[in-house]
């Protein structure tokens, strides 16, 4: 069992560019595959969580991303996985090529279209928040 100072914190990226926001679809075989998320991951330890978030999207898309404010963040449990901290922030810029190193797909949608895609289950509070206008990605 994770302790306190154990518990997994994992980042989501909401990269937005004007209207639309970048969603990602995992790969086949691996967790969860087919399933949409928001680019992101684990952060290790004595990283931040803007800092794990900008490793990451090196690592997922090959972009240098500016990481804005907290926009939501919540708990979750996958039966035989550790518990985590979920943390979506928002990138509202960033450098160089969008380019996909890591998922089956990618997408451009907007805000109020998020519910069309079968996101992770950890994902769908927030997306079902972001749909009803409750969270503003701007």
């Amino acid at each position: 069992m994770l302790t306190a100072d154990r518990i997994l914190h994992v980042t989501a990226g909401v990269i937005v560019d004007g209207d639309r926001v970048l969603v990602c679809q995992r790969l086949p075989g691996g967790h969860h595959p087919g399933k949409w998320e928001f680019p992101g991951g684990k952060v290790e330890p004595g990283e931040s969580l803007a800092d794990g978030l900008r490793r990451e999207l090196r690592e997922e898309l090959g972009i240098e991303a500016a990481v804005g404010r907290v926009l939501w963040e919540t708990r979750h449990h996958y039966p035989g996985r550790p518990p985590f901290v979920l943390t979506f922030l928002l990138v509202p810029s960033y450098r160089d090529e969008l380019t996909n190193l890591a998922f089956a797909a990618m997408c451009w949608t907007t805000a109020g279209q998020l519910g069309r895609f079968d996101f992770l289950e950890g994902d769908r509070a927030f997306v079902e928040a972001v749909d009803r206008g409750e969270v503003r990605l701007r």
